[in-house]
């Protein structure tokens, strides 16, 4: 029984309660008070009059703004999926504080002229509210992300607004990210223990007994958001759609999510700025920087010349002609580079598979290394793979749970995402084939597989 009444209590929304009960109390004053308005009013007393009805008006004012909003967002309307929220702009509340003074004037003269002004004004926020209301639920939203996004560089995604209605344009919207939502707080107990001294060293203690520490924690931040500016659309005709390019320009390479948008509008008066919030999720994926540094510059002709000797071997495309050896065959000695400068001459074949190279990211473990030389090892992969890609070789990839497909966007997508973590290093397991490989560790020299030593370029992060 006790846990049933604690699920139930557990699903009543207690704020929207507590604001019903106070909008509630008010307007129980505000009628008392109107009432005792008139009781003063036909007694004679003008001033006790004038002061209960300007508080029934204040009184009935302040539940409208601050209760009524509040509850009516939490109406649940069938038709409506999406959430329609609105705030009072500053233009609004002068408005509303204005028609207040005109409507206690109204009361304390009996002006009909007065009324009549008030009952326009209140009108014109209806209309207000409608208006925007009928703006924004017409409107369909449609978002184009960019399929490969790089940190640092700039990316152009596109915003599409489609106006449904048929007779009614749409006018003054904005597309803006969800508001963010506060990180919640909860309270943990946790085992710990009590000892004296306080900083006394373990064994070291008088006393030690267990004991229960209380302690506020707090929901992990959300991942941030694609989209942080505003994109403004001044006219959607009836029936007709609109577009926008947004730049994206992310700082860090990662995972990017948007949880929602919203359409905001002030049409028609700008009373109400009036949001609709559309659940759409965009998640975007952001491969480091692929750009060209100092440091790839100063390795790159180490590595290719590394990788051409490398190659060196028997084929049937020429690679060159050098000095004869004593290790060299006398079939392959070019008799006519011979006579030509009176010293014998080799000819040297590439290999069939000469174009075959490998990239091997061996990730190290949490704290090996510093944060800053871990991203720009990342970084510096991610680099050499877009590298060479771009030229004609046999490129594959080989990294810690890594699904060993070829294709170089996989492979960016990998180090995109990827985190120092705990595990066997990839070198244990790597095969030595034909391909050259290019390494990137934080291994020392003397823990490498020698096999390895032949066929690759070593590149150590530190």
């Amino acid at each position: 029984m006790r846990e049933l009444l604690r699920q139930v209590l557990s699903k009543i929304d207690r704020g929207a309660w507590a604001r019903f009960f106070v909008a509630l109390f008010g307007l129980t004053l505000a009628f008392a008070s109107a009432l005792l308005s008139t009781v003063a009013n036909e007694s004679g007393n003008v001033w006790a009059a004038v002061i209960l009805a300007s508080a029934s008006l204040v009184l009935a004012a302040v539940v409208g703004i601050a209760v009524v909003p509040y509850l009516a967002r939490r109406v649940a309307i069938r038709r409506v999926r999406d959430a329609l929220n609105y705030e009072v702009t500053r233009e609004g509340t002068i408005y509303m504080v204005l028609a207040l003074l005109i409507g206690i004037a109204a009361l304390n003269t009996g002006n009909n002229l007065l009324f009549i002004v008030v009952s326009a004004m209140l009108a014109a926020v209806v209309v207000s509210g409608v208006a925007s209301a009928i703006v924004l639920l017409g409107i369909e939203l449609d978002v184009v992300v960019p399929e490969h996004l790089f940190a640092g560089s700039a990316s152009l995604a596109r915003l599409v607004l489609r106006n449904k209605n048929r007779f009614v344009p749409s006018f003054s919207v904005s597309v803006v990210p969800p508001k963010n939502k506060k990180q919640k707080k909860h309270i943990s107990v946790h085992r710990s223990s009590f000892r004296f001294p306080p900083k006394s060293k373990p064994g070291g203690e008088w006393f030690l007994w267990p004991d229960l520490s209380v302690r506020w924690t707090s929901d992990p931040p959300p991942p941030a958001d694609v989209f942080s500016g505003t994109v403004y659309f001044p006219f959607i005709p009836a029936q007709q759609s609109a577009q926008a390019e947004v730049e994206l320009r992310f700082a860090k390479r990662g995972s990017y999510v948007q949880n929602g948008f919203g359409l905001q509008t002030k049409f028609p008066f700008s009373f109400l700025n009036k949001t609709r919030t559309i659940a759409m999720k965009r998640e975007v994926v952001v491969y480091p920087s692929v750009d060209a540094t100092d440091e790839l510059f100063e390795m790159l002709p180490m590595i290719t010349g590394e990788f051409e000797t490398y190659v060196r071997g028997r084929g049937y495309d020429l690679y060159r002609i050098r000095d004869y050896a004593a290790e060299d065959t006398a079939r392959h000695v070019d008799w006519k580079a011979t006579a030509r400068t009176g010293e014998l001459k080799v000819r040297e074949f590439t290999r069939e598979d000469e174009r075959k190279l490998r990239l091997v990211f061996d990730n190290p473990e949490p704290g090996r290394i510093s944060p800053e030389s871990y991203e720009r090892g990342v970084a510096l992969a991610a680099s050499l793979a877009w590298h060479f890609a771009a030229d004609t070789m046999d490129l594959s990839f080989a990294a810690p749970n890594y699904s060993g497909s070829p294709d170089v966007y996989d492979f960016l997508r990998y180090v995109a995402l990827v985190q120092a973590k705990d595990g066997p290093s990839v070198l244990e397991s790597l095969d030595v084939t034909d391909d050259y490989n290019i390494v990137l560790t934080t291994r020392k020299r003397g823990s490498i597989p020698t096999p390895l030593w032949n066929c690759s370029y070593f590149i150590f992060l530190d």
